[in-house]
């Protein structure tokens, strides 16, 4: 595989996700009708839940392939901090604003992402 199709196939997938993460969070917060508590925190977890396991695959077609403990630190903490930043952004976004309780279901969601990828990964290389 050569460097641009590994680009598009792994990486471009990332920056779209992240980029309709900042188009969605752009917009005034949608009061949904009936109101589901704390639903905005499972979609937060399922979100970056996603977002940590496309890191994690794209990771793995790196030169630190091999050093697991390096790519799935730098999967959560990437996706992390990516969350973190969706919460400054909203803070300047007229209608919405920061909420650590967010960040914290963004970070457990990258979490458990990068560890069912890794778990699905591994029984699958088991065979």
């Amino acid at each position: 595989m050569n460097k641009l199709h590994i680009f598009f196939y792994y990486w471009f997938p990332i920056l779209i996700y992240c980029l309709l993460i900042f188009i969605q969070s752009s917009y005034p917060s949608i009061k949904s009708v009936p109101e589901l508590p704390y639903i905005d925190k499972v979609l937060h977890f399922f979100a970056y839940a996603l977002l940590g396991a496309l890191f994690l695959r794209a990771f793995k077609t790196t030169r630190i392939k091999n050093k697991l403990k390096l790519v799935l630190i730098l999967s959560v903490l990437l996706s992390s901090l990516y969350g973190i930043s969706d919460e400054i952004h909203q803070y300047f976004v007229p209608y919405r604003d920061a909420d650590l309780m967010d960040v914290l279901a963004d970070m457990l969601g990258g979490i458990m992402g990068v560890y069912i990828y890794q778990a699905i990964a591994r029984k699958i290389s088991a065979g």
